[in-house]
């Protein structure tokens, strides 16, 4: 039992890190597909609220999700921070729009606890865990439970 106690302890999360507003998240580096700059975002008639749109990334069309209007944040204009980080969830490639990508960090599972009830004015049913580094807090995402099976239906049907 002992050694695998240790075996977790010393298992390193490898995580994309991004911030939107003032709060900095991660997600499972093995998620992410690629990090692209924002490109022309064709807006699609009836979509729900948080989906910005689509846009065409070689050849494939892609659902984009405002994080910021995701997580109830007021929109923000993209500028030269805004980020696409696209991702595969159950099977679907979406991109999420955050105002800027920080870096790529390994950091101890043991560093991780728990979500709060409320992080950040946000359920906490989006978030896995809080990462405990040296002078901040990363707020770790659940991307299977970002969006509902309602959600990743209507964005199917896109």
């Amino acid at each position: 039992m002992r050694e695998a106690q240790r075996k977790q302890d010393d298992e390193l999360l490898q995580l994309v890190t991004f911030s939107i507003g003032d709060e900095e998240f991660g997600v499972d580096i093995l998620k992410v597909q690629e990090i692209i700059r924002t490109m022309e975002i064709t807006k699609v008639p009836r979509a729900p609220e948080f989906v910005e749109g689509v846009i065409n990334l070689r050849g494939k069309v892609i659902p984009i999700i405002d994080l910021r209007r995701r997580f109830g944040l007021t929109s923000k204009t993209h500028d030269k921070h805004t980020r696409i980080i696209v991702i595969e969830i159950n099977n679907m490639i979406v991109g999420f729009v955050v105002d800027s990508v920080s870096e790529v960090l390994r950091i101890p599972a043991s560093t991780v606890e728990p979500p709060p009830p409320v992080v950040a004015g946000m359920e906490s049913e989006y978030i896995s865990g809080v990462g405990k580094l040296q002078d901040r807090l990363l707020i770790l995402l659940d991307l299977d439970r970002l969006l509902s099976n309602a959600d990743l239906n209507v964005l199917g049907q896109i």
